[in-house]
């Protein structure tokens, strides 16, 4: 393994903080109550990331991270900063970025299909109980079954609908088909459409590596999700994207063993989303992926105000930790504070519980691993200035490289191809043709005229029927026995026109 770069963090009185990029699929924390400067932390740890090559994902939750694609501006702070780090070489520069939207407002549409979301996501989504999610995982098992896919909202509506109209055939292979549980996952799934997953749920899906590319310059591209409107209307739709996006590229990225850097970096704000209300089924699933993952050369960053708010069974995975200023006004909120510092690599020159609580905005207490993978002792420290605007692009400027951005085309257009709902109701179509048939065939029948009845008693023979019976009266007479009865028969038979 080639030596890995550094990337720098911060620093104060001139000592410098950095991160050895080759511990940087580790995962870390970036923790911190509201304007103790994450966003600006995570701004700079992003650039930091795309300048050695690394592409990053994130979401922007405040709609002002879109800067980092502008060059910044000269700042007094920013100047001081530079000074106190003692940074060597800055220059104000934007980065590569790529605008996604689910809503395709403001970047390109991102979508995924109900197959790939798979119903363990989709049952947390739905905030199904146990029953409900066993029908939602039969739904997926008999759309396999029957050849049926499930791309989108509809898809899934419709196979719901016709799972309850055949419950009784299905019940001997797939168990018993409760219409109440059905009813309550299709009211759940008009709901998801009115928080807008319909524009979520589809093709063209989105492909993995179109989030993974470097730039003509080898600087890795900064793949920025807007979720400003997703987070105000469902934030559980968010954090299942966020929880689908790593379980993808965990299924579907090789193996890399250790690398100077990784392939991939994520930053997940509001990380917390992704555990509230979760079941401890994810909350393994999640777990498991978190501490397997790196192993595919990608490193997970969660972004939250207190590092608590992230299960301790992932919290102890995260080998970087950066702790912006959490305030204590109450014995609970000092309760966590001491458990928060106690989380740290103890240094003998600092009080870090005490420390917490006095940084000022834009300072941190920084852990990083050493080339060993051990924790280093906690530094306080200045964070680096990030080269690109502090603030949003403006309109004009998200367009213009919206317009020039090489996936431009390739996912604005939706794709409704043949799936579940167009082949269940081809069948239902097909069966109610059929249905109609049989009961014109069977109206036809009960409407023909009756043949005329035949008058009492028995009819007179014509002339030609009561010679013939003489003739054969005689023959049989003359020949007798069972052959000249047989004999007969084929011969009336043939003369009156019978077979």
């Amino acid at each position: 393994m080639s030596e890995a770069p550094q990337l720098l963090i911060g620093g104060a009185c001139g000592q410098q903080v950095k991160l050895d990029a080759g511990m940087a699929n580790r995962h870390g924390l970036i923790a911190g109550a509201t304007g103790t400067g994450k966003t600006v932390t995570l701004q700079s740890l992003a650039e930091g990331f795309s300048r050695i090559g690394v592409p990053v994902f994130m979401a922007d939750i405040k709609g002002d991270l879109s800067g980092i694609s502008q060059a910044g501006k000269p700042h007094k702070e920013v100047d001081r900063r530079i000074r106190e780090i003692a940074i060597d070489g800055y220059s104000q520069r934007g980065n590569p970025v790529l605008f996604w939207d689910i809503f395709g407002r403001s970047g390109h549409p991102v979508r995924t299909t109900i197959s790939d979301m798979g119903p363990l996501l989709l049952s947390n989504l739905l905030d199904l109980n146990d029953t409900q999610s066993g029908l939602l995982y039969a739904a997926f098992r008999i759309a396999d079954d029957q050849g049926l896919l499930l791309l989108d909202l509809k898809d899934l509506r419709s196979m719901l609908s016709w799972m309850s109209e055949n419950a009784k055939e299905l019940k001997s292979d797939y168990g018993n088909i409760s219409s109440a549980s059905i009813g309550s996952i299709q009211r759940g799934l008009l709901v998801l459409e009115e928080q807008g997953a319909e524009h979520f749920f589809g093709e063209p899906a989105l492909r993995l590596s179109d989030l993974m590319i470097t730039d003509f310059s080898g600087f890795g591209v900064i793949s920025l999700l807007d979720v400003t409107e997703l987070i105000a209307k469902s934030p559980k739709l968010y954090a299942t994207f966020l929880l689908w996006l790593l379980a993808e590229l965990y299924e579907n990225l090789p193996e890399v063993g250790d690398a100077d850097r990784p392939k991939m970096v994520l930053f997940f704000d509001e990380a917390h989303l992704l555990f509230d209300g979760a079941p401890d089924v994810l909350l393994d699933k999640v777990e498991q992926v978190v501490r397997l993952i790196r192993s595919k050369g990608v490193g997970v960053y969660f972004v939250t105000q207190s590092p608590l708010d992230i299960p301790e069974s992932v919290l102890g995975q995260l080998g970087m930790r950066i702790q912006h200023a959490l305030r204590a006004f109450t014995p609970k909120d000092k309760k966590a504070v001491k458990t928060i510092a106690g989380t740290f690599r103890t240094n003998p020159e600092l009080d870090t519980e005490a420390v917490i609580s006095q940084l000022g905005t834009g300072e941190a207490l920084v852990s990083t691993l050493d080339a060993t993978g051990a924790p280093t002792q906690v530094e306080r420290i200045l964070i680096a200035p990030p080269q690109s605007r502090i603030g949003p692009a403006s309109i004009d400027e998200r367009s213009a490289m919206i317009s020039r951005s090489p996936l431009a085309g390739r996912y604005e257009e939706m794709i409704d191809r043949e799936s579940a709902h167009e082949l269940l109701k081809a069948r239902a179509e097909d069966e109610a043709r059929r249905e109609s048939a049989a009961k014109a065939e069977q109206q036809q029948i009960w409407q023909e005229p009756a043949a005329p009845k035949r008058p009492a008693g028995r009819p007179r023979d014509s002339m030609g029927e009561a010679i013939m019976k003489s003739a054969a009266r005689s023959v049989s007479s003359a020949i007798g026995g069972a052959i000249g009865r047989k004999l007969v028969r084929g011969l009336l038979g043939s003369l009156l026109g019978g077979r």
